[in-house]
């Protein structure tokens, strides 16, 4: 007699990653575990009266989606906001934020995201005086997509303080006119968390990311309650997507605490990986604290053990930092956030401590110098297995492309980024780049056909979260002029970066990213079969059930 199990799912394509048995028709769960994959009748096989059975009628069936890189408590909260992503035009812009004004009357800080630096037009840049054409006695912030430049009006700057500006650390920026005021144009985090204070109860869930620090004074009880709904909220949409992991970006004590505790409610939706997050500012004894999250915090549903680093900004507030000169800003090439000295000293005491790294570069300046602290890691503690990683890599130098495969550095890179992708404005990006760039910018098949290991994600909330939109535009990515190379990638390749190459990016290979025997339950059925659908179309397939731990957890 066959052991009963839990759950089966019958009737699907089932696309299991897993090189040795890559397709099957059925998977058989027991607990949190795989019990089986194979044909429909070898998985009924295990049905009993208690079986619950998911009939995915020729849909996919797939390995949970692993989502590399994103924000969950800073995404979360901002499901409330307004988002401007489809905006575009002065009118349209002046309506939108005043329709959002007039439903929220009472907020302290009124946030619109989404803001494209070329909502106006492409030769007009946002500011504070056309934002105060909308809402002109309340403070009100539009943020970029990207979350590294915002706009704020004339109320917010003079209620923060800095409408006659303030000395900000370097990469960092309040911009000024002639007159000695501020455009309310604020480039990075320490510009952009002043108005941020603003906001109604707090700024919690971007300490994890602004500081790596706790809640001073440590929120009430009811403060509390609320942070852990908004981040039940935040797992809850990303389960409705198929994600069944996540990498976050930010982090701190205060961040793993709520996630525990919606965990041992049995609450848990999504497996969190949480990083601690080092700034240009701390001490190398604050690894410390990165250690200890790693210890208080290693299950398969909650841990921790990696170090998070922002070294540069972004391209559109020329913030990232270029080996040559911006194409449109001639001397130009941006400030490292941390010297290449410092940061080699973090990454060899990380490496040290056998602590994960992930580095936000975007130039190739940038990415430069994460590569030479990794080989100065590596020279220091000796080689080892340590899948340091590189987030973003937007522009790399020619000759660094072989390093990621030499060193053995991770490429997370982000399919909704490229400008022109999946409705994403070319300017004024390419412009900054500049052409003679162009062929080393998010050069996701050059670094792949280089020996670099490749994971995906979306950095929501800088982009859409959905796996599915990201896996489209990895398969159908042009080219922004003839005779360019094609980075676009195969689908096989775009679902390994969102399952399997996910799990290996987490030293998880051996439990999840795979439909496999004795592997964690953690599975995606969509309403269509992924592989014979219209490539242009993918993000229109709905995820019919996402089961993580062996529970269903969004569908059927």
């Amino acid at each position: 007699m066959t052991a009963a199990v839990d759950l089966i799912i019958v009737n699907g394509r089932v696309a299991t990653m897993d090189d040795d048995n890559p397709r099957a028709q059925a998977v058989a769960v027991t607990g949190n575990t795989i019990r089986h994959v194979g044909t429909n009748a070898e998985v009924r096989s295990y049905k009993t009266s208690s079986t619950r059975i998911i009939d995915a009628g020729g849909g996919s069936v797939l390995p949970g989606f692993i989502e590399a890189h994103m924000h969950l408590f800073s995404g979360a909260a901002e499901l409330d906001t307004l988002d401007l992503y489809e905006v575009r035009g002065r009118e349209s812009l002046i309506r939108a934020l005043e329709g959002h004004a007039a439903k929220r009357p009472a907020a302290g800080l009124l946030i619109a995201t989404q803001a494209n630096y070329s909502i106006v037009s492409n030769s007009e840049r946002l500011d504070r005086h056309l934002l105060d054409q909308a809402v002109p006695d309340r403070a009100l912030i539009c943020v970029a997509p990207d979350h590294h430049t915002a706009w704020a009006n004339t109320a917010a700057l003079r209620a923060a303080g800095i409408l006659e500006g303030r000395q900000l650390p370097i990469g960092n920026e309040i911009v000024m006119d002639e007159q000695g005021c501020a455009t309310g144009e604020l480039r990075e985090g320490e510009a952009i968390k002043i108005v941020y204070k603003l906001k109604d109860g707090g700024n919690r869930e971007r300490l994890g990311l602004e500081t790596g620090g706790e809640p001073d004074p440590r929120p009430s009880r009811e403060e509390r309650a609320y942070d852990r709904k908004v981040l039940k909220r935040g797992l809850d949409y990303a389960a409705s997507f198929g994600i069944t992991s996540i990498q976050n970006m930010d982090g701190n004590f205060y961040t793993c605490e709520l996630l525990d505790e919606i965990d041992q409610e049995g609450q848990f939706t999504a497996r969190v990986e949480v990083p601690y997050h080092f700034k240009n500012f701390m001490p190398l004894a604050n690894l410390e604290k990165a250690s200890e999250l790693g210890r208080r915090y290693a299950s398969d549903r909650l841990h921790s053990g990696r170090v998070k680093i922002f070294i540069d900004g972004v391209l559109d507030s020329w913030t990232a930092v270029m080996v040559e000169p911006y194409a449109d800003k001639p001397g130009h090439v941006g400030e490292l956030l941390f010297s290449p000295e410092f940061f080699a000293e973090v990454a060899t005491e990380c490496d040290r401590r056998r602590l994960q790294i992930s580095v936000h570069a975007i130039g190739d300046g940038a990415v430069r110098t994460v590569l030479d602290g990794y080989e100065a890691a590596r020279k220091a503690n000796g080689r080892r297995d340590s899948r340091h990683r590189i987030e973003h890599i937007e522009v790399i130098h020619p000759d660094d492309i072989k390093r990621f495969g030499q060193l053995d550095v991770i490429a997370s890179m982000q399919p909704l980024h490229p400008p022109g992708q999946m409705g994403l404005p070319l300017e004024p990006t390419i412009s900054r780049i500049g052409e003679s760039r162009w062929p080393y910018s998010y050069a996701w098949r050059t670094l792949k056909d280089a020996g670099a290991r490749l994971v995906l994600a979306s950095d929501w909330p800088v982009s859409a979260l959905n796996p599915l939109i990201s896996i489209q535009s990895a398969v159908t990515r042009g080219v922004w002029k003839r005779g360019l190379p094609n980075q676009k990638l195969t689908l096989n390749e775009a679902l390994s970066g969102y399952t399997r190459d996910g799990a290996f990016a987490e030293f998880r290979e051996y439990s999840k990213g795979m439909l496999k025997r004795g592997m964690l339950a953690d599975v995606v059925v969509l309403g269509a079969d992924i592989e014979t659908h219209d490539p242009e179309k993918i993000r229109e397939i709905p995820v019919r059930a996402t089961i993580c731990d062996g529970r269903i957890t969004h569908g059927v």
